[in-house]
């Protein structure tokens, strides 16, 4: 075999070789069993740090976003439901490193437990089989220092902002004579206070966090680093 020839079969197995590697993640991508990629609350939690950690790292992975929609046309199999707040710089699937599909959302300024959120929740648990709830709370949380300044000024809100920081407030009550920051308190506060509503809100999410088949865990998501802690 001359050079030549000997060039034209190296580069030719390359070229085969990184086509049958594309062609194989193609297949895993589009493999719609891989989208319950937690089947118990402890998989899903450490799918979720995981993720969280490739995000923070730098190594989140190459989504292409447009390229199983008419697979995601047929259904959705969400492994973990996210509680989170409306804030702007709060996205759960970037935070978690998921692809579409993968979690099921739902949001409000300040993440707490509305009767909307609570019907979106058990949505999840009961149609869609999501085995892990997460009330994720954030850094500089906007609703939180909202409540905290009424509650110290006496000053009502505008149009409907009372009904978010009625349900904010109990969350600040419980630690205003704690020491050290009250915003960064009161935030892991109202992530706690949801946890526990979650915990105890029948007739669907009470039953399903009771007998173990669904978990619910509260989180804090650092603006500034990107990292998610999980609060114990």
């Amino acid at each position: 075999m001359d050079r030549r020839d000997f060039l034209r079969t190296a580069v030719g197995s390359t070229v085969g070789m990184a086509m049958t590697g594309a062609i194989a993640g193609a297949a895993r991508s589009a493999d719609p069993t891989l989208r319950r990629s937690a089947q118990t609350p402890a998989e899903a939690l450490a799918r979720l740090q995981e993720g969280n950690s490739r995000y923070v790292s730098g190594t989140s992975g190459s989504h292409n976003y447009s390229a199983e929609q008419l697979l995601r046309a047929e259904g959705q199999k969400p492994f973990a439901a996210i509680l989170s707040c409306a804030d702007s710089r709060v996205a759960p699937e970037l935070i978690f490193d998921a692809q579409p599909g993968e979690l099921f959302v739902t949001r409000d300024a300040g993440n707490f437990l509305s009767s909307t959120a609570t019907a979106s929740l058990e949505y999840g648990v009961a149609e869609l089989a999501v085995v892990s709830i997460v009330v994720l709370g954030h850094s500089a949380c906007g609703a939180v220092s909202a409540t905290i300044s009424v509650l110290e000024s006496g000053k009502a809100l505008p149009g409907h902002l009372p009904e978010l920081t009625d349900e904010i407030a109990p969350a600040v009550e419980r630690v205003r004579k704690d020491p050290g920051s009250l915003l960064d308190n009161a935030t892991a506060s109202n992530v706690r206070l949801n946890v526990e509503r979650i915990a105890k809100a029948d007739p669907i999410l009470a039953p399903a966090v009771a007998s173990g088949k669904v978990s619910v865990v509260g989180a804090l998501y650092d603006i500034s680093t990107g990292k998610v802690s999980f609060l114990s």
